[in-house]
């Protein structure tokens, strides 16, 4: 049996944990933005929802669920940053905003059995969640929504490779990206006072992954595993690599084991050195020159996400040091947005590294992207 003064020390050391987890996504949020790069964000926002969104479906035309649900998240975490209302009413007439607030929705049959997409809709719930709880508002309904839909991700789970979850309720496929949503929203979700499942579910994805052979040589998360549970070989796509990074920070929140950023840490520099073209992120697909670009519309927001989960990563990192290390980078990809990026429309297109000689796509989803590279900058890039 314990003595009564280690019990004490104990339980002491337990609850500073527990006060660490509950207060880290918050104490960010009062981090000196730039104003500059506010601006020029705010900007690109207003030209996103101006071109395409449509308040009467609550959907941005030419998007999809798991796209809508990135650009929900942005735009309110531009508002968190900026601390502007501009987009208040967004939150409730977005689709995915009703569906949580209606008590008869069938995440289930909305989400189609997509695995990653209902990672995606639970962040975008969460930031919605956090703008309301910010405002005084109730989010009472969103946060119940992402519950739910967390419990329908982790029923996923099976021994099939080892463990894993499912890309999609057929079962065809276990990847690198359904499994890093999971390894982030159960660590977050355990920070948001989710309670032990979701801690033990982090560490559960995060030694599955660590084991999965998906992470190679270079440094690098290729997509998946093939029928035989080896790695496919199949493209490193950037975001692969920006969520596995934050995952492993919010999971360090939550543990205060520095190794978990040491891991991020590899894949994060391997990024900056392998996937980018004179410094600016370059997704395999994307080409300046006219006919070039072959991103589909899915690939045409990933080197956003990159940049958006490495503000994450530094949120739960919440390292001078480590800020500094990457603030540099972030600089530079919002400027490449913002000079080789965007048109005369305040449209974002798809390719960053050099001028657009007609190869750029622009969509909903590529100016989301680069709505997310000014996000991430305003907090953690020079100014």
């Amino acid at each position: 049996m314990l003595g009564l003064t280690t019990s004490l020390v104990l339980i002491a050391s337990m609850l500073e944990l527990s006060v660490h987890a509950a207060t880290v996504l918050h104490q960010h949020q009062k981090r000196a933005q730039c104003a500059a790069t506010l601006t020029i964000a705010e900007n690109v926002a207003s030209t996103l929802q101006a071109h395409y969104y449509n308040t009467g479906t609550g959907m941005y035309n030419g998007g999809s669920l798991w796209t809508d649900a990135n650009a929900l998240e942005d735009l309110h975490n531009l508002m968190l940053g900026a601390d502007v209302d501009t987009w208040s009413t967004v939150a409730d007439g977005s689709y995915i905003g009703k569906s949580a607030l209606s008590s008869s929705t069938d995440w289930a049959s909305l989400l189609g059995g997509a695995n990653d997409d209902a990672g995606w809709v639970v962040m975008a719930l969460w930031k919605m969640a956090d703008y309301k709880s910010a405002r005084g508002l109730s989010n009472t309904a969103y946060l119940n929504a992402a519950a739910t839909i967390y419990n329908l991700i982790a029923g996923q789970w099976d021994d099939t490779c080892g463990g894993g979850v499912w890309w999609n309720t057929a079962h065809t496929y276990k990847n690198a990206i359904t499994n890093q949503l999971f390894l982030y929203v159960s660590a977050d979700g355990y920070l948001r006072g989710g309670g032990q499942t979701y801690l033990d579910n982090a560490n559960k994805a995060w030694n599955w992954l660590s084991a999965s052979g998906m992470r190679n040589s270079q440094g690098l998360w290729n997509d998946g595993l093939t029928d035989t549970c080896v790695n496919n070989g199949q493209t490193t796509w950037t975001y692969n690599q920006g969520v596995i990074a934050s995952g492993l920070a919010a999971l360090y929140a939550a543990t205060q084991d520095t190794t978990l950023l040491d891991q991020a840490e590899i894949t994060l520099d391997a990024t900056i050195s392998l996937l980018t073209d004179d410094d600016i992120l370059k997704e395999s697909c994307d080409d300046a020159l006219s006919g070039g670009s072959v991103c589909d519309v899915n690939q045409q927001l990933f080197k956003g996400l990159w940049t958006k989960h490495v503000q994450y990563y530094l949120d739960m990192a919440n390292d001078s040091t480590r800020t500094a290390k990457y603030s540099p980078f972030l600089g530079s990809q919002t400027s490449a947005v913002f000079h080789y990026g965007t048109d005369a429309n305040n449209d974002v297109g798809s390719v960053w590294y050099a001028p657009n000689q007609g190869g750029s796509i622009f969509t909903p989803k590529t100016s989301t992207s680069g709505l997310e590279a000014h996000v991430a900058a305003a907090k953690y890039g020079p100014c």
